[in-house]
């Protein structure tokens, strides 16, 4: 995930400057359109973990401690890191009964690769649910959080889901590449696989990434935001996130309408504009490129977690059980979108 405070480009200040002049009325009728999400969030001491969850949680924490710990910092200007990282996941989906697959492409000098596995879909196979997460880190830090948790959960997602027999094909996805310098570009991991996607004409019904969702605070004032968030969200940093943009509302609202019918989590989501801040920030915004609706799962990165791209991202700062709660939470949603 990529951290920029300001709008980038002429466009992008000329509807921020808009949404200040035109008053509440502007912000209380697209606020209305872009936050208003079905269910209610959680409020209140969370359930004990269950005998799953606590299993769970153990999985993800060794996933994040090989990636964060063992391996440390992990990115194309230290290929046997990136290396290790993707052998590691590969690994993971053969021990779960899968045959991975390998996207390889050129990416600063060097051979990369994307990996993914499918577990094929019954009535409806040819339409496909992505759920990814991006494996490389930001240079300077060994992402525990930004961005094992995300392929923790992948992980632990597709082992889940290797015993299920899904109406859709889900796909689980490891994308390399999406910190800085390769960002929003063509050697982006996951525009690579979008783009891929769309040549081969497969129809995603929704990609779901997860991006850094370790980090949560129950104190006041924990959770910030950019201009206008802050209006209709908590300053409590204790929720987990669904963002997407405008052609991904439907998407967004069906998710975290289905995370609250079943996972007692706080839980907020926003479908707006992908040129605000923020709103574009991990590897859904890949699959928008190629016309695919999808949302980014998250605990808001820089917003809340003031070790994002920081040698501090270590293992140790991961709340491993809301992982394993959000995790399971979003394994209901992936489930109920692959049965539609």
């Amino acid at each position: 995930m990529r951290l920029q405070i300001l709008p980038r480009g002429r466009r992008a200040w000329i509807r921020a400057l808009l949404v200040m002049a035109a008053g509440p009325a502007l912000v209380a009728g697209g606020g209305c359109y872009m936050f208003s999400m079905p269910g209610r969030s959680h409020r209140g001491p969370l359930p004990p973990l269950t005998a799953e969850e606590a299993a769970l949680r153990g999985r993800l924490e060794r996933h994040v401690r090989t990636l964060a710990g063992d391996i440390g910092e992990r990115h194309v200007r230290r290929p046997e890191a990136l290396e290790a990282a993707a052998r590691h996941i590969e690994r993971a989906f053969r021990d779960a009964g899968y045959a991975p697959a390998a996207q390889p492409f050129e990416a600063g000098g060097m051979t990369v690769r994307n990996i993914d596995a499918d577990r094929a879909g019954g009535a409806r196979a040819g339409e496909i649910v992505v759920v990814g997460a991006h494996y490389d880190s930001a240079e300077g830090t060994p992402g525990a959080n930004d961005n094992a948790t995300g392929v923790a959960a992948v992980l632990e997602l597709a082992r889940t889901f290797a015993a299920k027999a899904p109406a859709r094909t889900v796909r689980f996805a490891c994308f390399v590449n999406e910190e800085p310098p390769f960002f929003q570009t063509d050697r982006m991991g996951s525009r690579v696989h979008a783009r891929r996607a769309r040549e081969r004409g497969e129809r995603v019904a929704g990609m779901v990434s997860l991006e850094t969702i370790g980090c949560y605070d129950d104190a006041k004032g924990s959770q910030k935001y950019p201009f206008p968030f802050s209006l209709f969200y908590p300053d409590t940093g204790n929720f987990i996130g669904f963002v997407g943009n405008l052609g991904s509302r439907s998407l967004v609202r069906r998710c975290i309408g289905s995370f609250r019918r079943h996972t007692p989590f706080p839980s907020e989501g926003v479908a707006a504009p992908g040129s605000i801040t923020g709103i574009g920030w991990s590897d859904h915004w890949a699959y928008w490129q190629e016309k695919y609706p999808a949302l980014m799962v998250t605990d808001t990165a820089p917003f809340r977690y003031p070790h994002y791209h920081r040698p501090g991202d270590t293992p140790d700062r991961v709340d491993y059980d809301r992982v394993a709660r959000v995790t399971a939470g979003i394994g209901r949603v992936v489930e109920e979108l692959a049965a539609e």
